[in-house]
This record gives C-alpha cells, structure tokens and sequence, in this order.
C-alpha cells in the first residue's frame, strides 16, 4: 500500500495535470494506493493571500478572481465533457462565489483575521483535489474528492495548526476501516485541517507533504511518494549550484536537518508520522518519472562523501543579547527562551564565556522576539548590566549536513577553509551534538557564493575550478585565449581543471556570461552592437556583484589604471594573474600592500610572468627566501630587445643597422627607444630586487644609459635612426676592444649590496651571459647555498606565446591553490 501527494507545481498547467493523470493510473494499477493528496495548483495559494490583503485594505478583487476561476475553468474543459464538465463547472463557480463573499466581508469589516486567512487559504486544494477527483473519474477511474477537514484535527493555532494526533487518527482509521464496501481512491486536500469545533485550519506552508504522512502512518503504508518538480532532494538547491545531483538515500534524521534549513522539496514536519512508523518516504519528479529518486529511510547511505548535502535559508535575522548580567547567571537562557515561548527559534549559539548569546528568527518573528526579552530583562538593561536585543538583519544560514561526518575529521575545517578562501565571512556557528548538521550564518549575499564553494570542496573535489574575469585581449591576452581554446577541453577531461571564461573587456567593451564565455568568441563578441562600453570601475563592481567562487582576476594590459585597482580586487578575495609589471614596479609602498593582502588573506597574487616572461625566476626567488636562503647577488639580462642587438653585434654590421633589422622582425617597439631608454629592464630589475627583500623606490635603480641623449631628443623614428648612425662608430670601438680581450658586451642588471643597478658591460668567455642567443634572457642568481655554483636560469624571455603561456600558468596554479 502506497499514499501518494503531488505539489502544487505537478498541478501547474493542462500538461501537466495530464502527466499526473497517467501517474496515478500507472500507480494505481501497480498497486494498492488509497489516497492520493494533492497541494493547490501551483501560485493560487499565493495569489489567494494576495487577494485577502487586498480586500482588507479596499483593493479591487473582481478581476483577480475571474482570471483564477477561469483557470481552473480551463483544466476542467481539456479533461471533461458533457455533464462531467457542467457539473464541475458549476462546482467551480460556486467555489468562487463563496470566496467572493468572504472577501467583501473582508473588505467591509477592513480585518484579515488568521482564522478567515484559512479559510480563504483553503479553496487551493479544494478546488484542485475536486477537481482532479472528477477529471479520473472521467478517464475510467473511480475517485471521489475527500475534504479533509473532517479527518485532520488540529488545535487552533491558525496559518500553522498542529495536528491532534489521537482524533486525527480515530477518525481516519474509522474512515477506511468503517467503510463497506471499500472506498474507491480518494482524492485528499492537503494542507488543511480543522479544529474540533469545525472551523478551517492550515498546517503551515508545506503542509501538504505532512498531510499525505498521516495518511501514510495511519493506514501503514509500506511508502509515502511525494511528487514535485525535481529529480528528488539534491545535494544543494539547483538554482544557486548548478553542479547540484540527486542524493539517492539518506535517513530521517538527515532529511530532517536538511529540510529544516531550507531544503524545500520537503516539509520538515512530514518526516516525524513517517519516522515514528518506519515508512520510507520517496521524493520523485512529475515530469521525469523514470529519473533518479530519493528515498528516506531509517538508515541513511554510507556513501563516498563525508557529508550528504548543502542547504540554506535565506532572509533569516540574528538577534544577540549580550552583558555582564549573563555571566555565571545560572537559569538565564531559561529565562531567555521562556520570554520567547511560541517564537520560532533556527539556531542558538553562545560565547563560552557566558557574555553573549545569539540566536536566529524570520523576520515576522523579530519584533515579537525583540519586545519579549526588552519586557523580561527590562530591570538589566535598565542599570545597564544588559544590551538591548542587537538585530544583524540580511543573514542567511547554510547548513552542511551528513551522519557520516561523525565518523570523518577535518569536515569543519574543509567548510571553513572553503568560506575563507572565497571571502565569505561567517557570523555565526553551531553545531550539534550529533555532528549531523555543522551550520553557519553569513551575509545573504554571499549565499549563493558559500552553497558553491562548499559543494565544490567536498563532491567535486577532484575537479579543480576557476571562474576568470579578463582584462586585456592584445597580444599577450589575444594569445592567452588561443590557447585557453586550445587546452581547455583537455584539462577538463585529463586534468579535471574547468577554466569557465566568465567576463572579458578590451578598451572599448565588455561581456559577462556567469554560465560562460566561449575563448574563440570574445573577440566577435566585443564588436557586437549589444556590448556593453567598459569602464574600469564597472567591469570591477559587476565582478564583485557577480560574487562566483573561485572567481579571478587576469590583466593583461600595461595600463596604471588597471594596476591600481588590484588592492581593492584583493580586498574582495579575487586572486590576481598578471603580466603587467606596473604595480610592482610602481611605488614601494603599494607593491608591499598588495603582497602584503595576499600572505594576510590567503588570497593568490602572481605575477611570474613581469619578470622574464614564462621562465620561472620569481617563483625560484619565492621558494629560496621562504626555504631560508639568502641570496647575496643576482646577475641577469632581462630585456628580450637588447639581448638579441648584443648577441648579434659582433661587428659584421653597425649597430644601428643591426638596430634597424631588429625593428623589421618585431624584435623591438615601432619606436626602438622605448626599448633602448632600458626602462622596461629596469622595472624588471626592480621587481627582483623587491622580491629579494630590498626596499627600492623605481628611480633608486641606476640605469647606464645606452644611447646618448641626442637619440632621445630627435623627433620621430627616422631622424633618430640618422642621429644614432652618428654613434656608431663609438659602438664599434667599445665592441672591438671587448673582441680584443676575447670578451662580447651584454646589457645586464645586477642586484646586489641593497642596490640595483643596470649596466653595459663586457663578458668573458666564461660568462654564462656568451651562451645566450636571439632574444633569451638569462637571470644567475647566487645564494648563501648557491654560492660556488650559482643557479642559472635561461630561456625565451619575450615572446606572445611563452609570454601567454607563462599567465596560463599562473591561472592553473589558481585552481590548485582553491581546492
């Protein structure tokens, strides 16, 4: 025997009844269901409060109420004919003339009292239960409606009665027991009840499920079967984690805990006549009904993850009472929440020494909350020994929750540590006894965020995410997204690594798609007509606004502007990539702010690719200081430009030809003093040296100029080009003196002593600079331990794509930092 309950959503439209139609036939003949319990359709009881409140304050109702009765008109002509239809027609219309006058009594008297609320309340499930009755009746198979406000007992708590357990169970077990010959299937109102005195009553919103749990206890059902809108409870909402999946078993006592923090596809009532019989409760959707299923029994699943599920409630208030008065006060929160007797309390937590106390309410429950401790402990808060009731308003509570964390340490760290890194801060925190549920309030802006990260951490633990917002699609991001396209499919597959391309921006526009941008479409998609134009500050706070975990930050341009944003990016818990030396090579004090956020907070900051493109010189730098190395000088030509002029000036051109070949081939900028001004080289060497502990300001660096200053001062490129044909004579003797001594000149800056300093000079044969070749760069880097032998570090220091693929990196190393 099964009792089966469809919600309001299985009953929301023609199709859909149709689709329940057909359940419950296939249901039916499989075997013995007596009841079946049925919520309204899905937004009339919604729009019938919406309808009384507007009665009671004079709102017009006539219109309202037509377009609701004509939609139930409506399901009665695709399934009836004939006198089937007339009869229900005109059930229908009587229904509607009977809720027309209760709302003009509302409307006369201008009172909305919570018994009429009820009352007006239960047309939903009158309607849609007479009416679904007659509509199987129709299809050939007898069913009579059941009111069952002649079998539900409550007390008279209205808009949330509680059910009077012994009259609700005598009456329906002499309901079916009694009946000769045995009822046909009876179509049961859920939701409602009644009082012993007859007047209408409504089990709170959700009762439905409970309503279709006392039919199950009462007739001992081997299964209850609720009928919704999804593949049964997932392991967090789907409309916040999209990575959400069915949670195929689990207890009563995990399903409790998981309904009771928000997981609606249950009413946490429901559980308690099903537990205390020990009947499995089965969640399944209407509109998939072959698909996956959850099912609650009295022993849950002991499955691959500590824990089972995420849930939240949303728009939840922390009140907290604090003061000395608290203090080894014995009998104080008896006090506490006796005053608060009849309030709904979520959670409770209290400081171990004794000073505070908080706890969590909805917010129809705050007032009441809050005058009931100021009138009990009006003597303490008088003489001051008391706060008054402290409101936190926009909270929210994500409630983590699993019989198998018991069994399993480090489940509360792995929680914590998941809110951390993602910037979430959390309030407040509770956890019970049981070690079922580990709960935590936090800002309801960061819910959607929290529910992610925590899901993220412990069932998708193997796939490492990053949600990338990128500034800067030239050379260097232009190529970052090549490859992205390229590689993307593979680390997912191989790697289980998911880049998810969330917002990007040139200097014109920008796009945002939280689902995700394709990296070969941004380019057309920035030129569309529909793209937004960009402004720094906007593409930031739409980033923030987004509040994605995992999220981070790429800036590929060389712009002073972007570079100046990246404290307050750090500041919200983005994690930076860049190529973009100009922050760290900017002032001291702004550089030692932004690496100082990301040790503090825990929140990555990498820059590898400032220095020497994709070869690894900071990270080397990073891990000898923090292994206790000292390094004591570093030798390195770092200017792609310059060292392919001197590694190819060996006399058989003069320099400035050689300068003019190096233009054509795009081994220089379009004007080449950009490059032999020795400024870029010399924010390299900067960072190096600020990365070795040295506190220097950019013009502490000593650059020996490489040309002489009449080549800066020509106007334009060609009467620069006819000035430095002047030098090359000179060029060409401190060349062949080098050759003479068996030596070739190199650009090189070296770091040592607490300075910087940038330097033309001649190299020995030995020199590890003479192997150097096109434009390689080369950074020797001697330590205390490295002192005989110094560490040489070479390879391709400039380049689109080593370039690109050195910030690809950088990105990777985000999503194995965020797991």
């Amino acid at each position: 025997m099964r009792v089966v309950k469809f919600g309001g959503t299985s009953l929301g439209s023609v199709e859909a009844i149709r689709q329940v139609v057909e359940i419950i036939q296939d249901t039916v003949h499989a075997g013995t269901v007596p009841v079946v319990v049925v919520s309204a359709m899905a937004g009339i009881t919604d729009a019938l409060i919406e309808l009384a409140q507007r009665a009671q304050t004079g709102g017009q109702t006539r219109a309202s109420i037509q377009d609701m009765q004509n939609r139930h008109q409506e399901v009665a002509r695709a399934f009836l004919k004939g006198s089937d239809l007339d009869q229900e027609r005109a059930s229908i219309t009587t229904a509607f003339a009977a809720l027309s006058r209760i709302f003009e009594g509302v409307a006369i008297l201008q009172e909305l009292p919570p018994r009429t609320l009820d009352e007006v309340m239960s047309f939903g499930e009158r309607l849609a239960a007479s009416l679904l009755a007659r509509v199987l009746s129709a299809q050939g198979l007898p069913a009579e409606y059941l009111d069952t406000r002649h079998l539900i007992i409550t007390d008279n708590h209205h808009g949330n009665a509680q059910v009077l357990s012994s009259e609700t169970t005598g009456r329906m077990r002499a309901f079916f027991q009694d009946a000769a010959p045995p009822r046909p299937l009876q179509i049961a109102t859920g939701f409602i009840g009644a009082t012993l005195e007859g007047a209408t009553t409504t089990l709170g919103r959700g009762g439905s499920d409970l309503s279709a749990a006392l039919f199950g206890a009462v007739l001992e059902a081997e299964e209850v079967e609720i009928w919704t809108d999804v593949d049964g409870i997932l392991t967090a909402d789907p409309r916040m984690v999209e990575t959400a999946f069915t949670i195929e078993r689990l207890s009563y006592e995990e399903a409790m805990e998981l309904s009771h923090f928000g997981a609606k596809v249950l009413y946490p009532p429901t559980i308690r006549p099903a537990l205390e019989k020990d009947i499995p409760i089965t969640i399944r959707n209407t509109f998939n009904p072959t698909g996956k299923r959850t099912t609650i029994t009295r022993q849950g699943e002991s499955g691959a993850y500590p824990i089972l599920g995420i849930s939240s409630m949303s728009e939840v208030i922390l009140l907290r009472v604090q003061g000395s008065a608290m203090v080894g006060t014995a009998g104080f929160s008896a006090r506490l929440f006796g005053a608060l007797k009849g309030i709904n309390i979520i959670l409770i937590t209290q400081s171990s020494s004794e000073y505070s106390i908080c706890f969590a309410v909805l917010p129809q429950d705050v007032e009441a909350a809050d005058t009931a401790i100021t009138e009990e402990f009006e003597q303490e808060i008088a003489r001051g020994a008391l706060s008054r009731p402290f409101q936190q308003w926009n909270q929210a509570i994500i409630a983590v929750v699993g019989s198998q964390m018991k069994h399993t340490a480090g489940v509360a760290g792995k929680v914590f540590h998941a809110l951390g890194r993602n910037g979430v801060n959390v309030v407040a925190i509770a956890q019970g006894s049981s070690e079922y549920n580990i709960s935590a309030v936090i800002s309801q802006h960061d819910q959607g965020k929290a529910l992610n990260a925590i899901h993220d951490a412990f069932f998708l633990s193997a796939v490492r995410s990053v949600n990338l917002f990128l500034v800067g699609i030239g050379l260097i991001g232009g190529t970052l997204l090549e490859q992205l396209a390229k590689q993307r499919e593979v680390l997912a597959e191989e790697h289980q690594i998911r880049i998810n391309l969330v917002g990007v921006a040139n200097s014109r526009f920008m796009s945002f798609k939280p689902e995700g941008i394709e990296p070969q479409q941004v380019k057309s998609l920035l030129a569309e007509e529909s793209a937004e134009p960009f402004t720094l500050s906007l593409f930031i706070a739409m980033m923030k606004a987004l509040n994605l975990p995992n999220s981070a930050f790429c800036d590929c341009t060389a712009s002073d502007d972007v570079a100046a944003q990246y404290g307050q990016i750090l500041q919200a818990s983005i994690p930076i990539v860049t190529p973009n030396k100009r922050a760290n090579s900017g002032p001291y004090a702004y550089y030692k702010k932004l690496v100082t956020l990301s040790t503090d907070r825990g929140i990555p900051y990498l820059y590898e690719v400032t220095v020497c493109a994709g070869l690894p010189v900071i990270s080397t730098l990073r891990d000898l200081f923090l292994s206790g190395d000292k390094v004591r000088r570093i030798e390195a030509v770092v200017s792609g430009t310059l060292s392919f002029i001197f590694n190819n000036y060996d006399g058989s051109k003069p320099f400035s030809t050689l300068l003019r070949d190096a233009q054509a081939k795009g081994y220089t900028e379009p004007d080449p003093r950009e490059d032999l001004n020795a400024k870029d080289a010399a924010r390299k060497a900067l960072i190096l040296a600020r990365e070795c502990g040295i506190p220097l300001e950019f013009a502490d660096v000593a650059i020996e100029p490489i040309l002489p200053e009449t080549c800066f001062a020509a106007a334009g490129v060609e009467a620069f080009f006819k000035e430095l044909e002047k030098s090359d004579a000179i060029f060409e003797q401190r060349r062949s003196e080098a050759a003479a001594r068996g030596e070739s000149l190199r650009y090189v800056a070296v770091i040592e002593g607490g300075t910087a300093r940038l330097t033309l000079r001649s190299e020995p044969a030995g020199s590890p600079f003479r192997s150097l070749v096109d434009s390689d760069n080369m950074v020797v880097i001697t330590t205390d331990r490295y002192s005989a032998l110094s560490i040489v570090i070479k390879g391709p220091g400039a380049g689109a794509q080593v370039t690109a693929g050195g910030v690809f990196a950088d990105i990777l190393r985000i999503a194995r930092t965020l797991v």
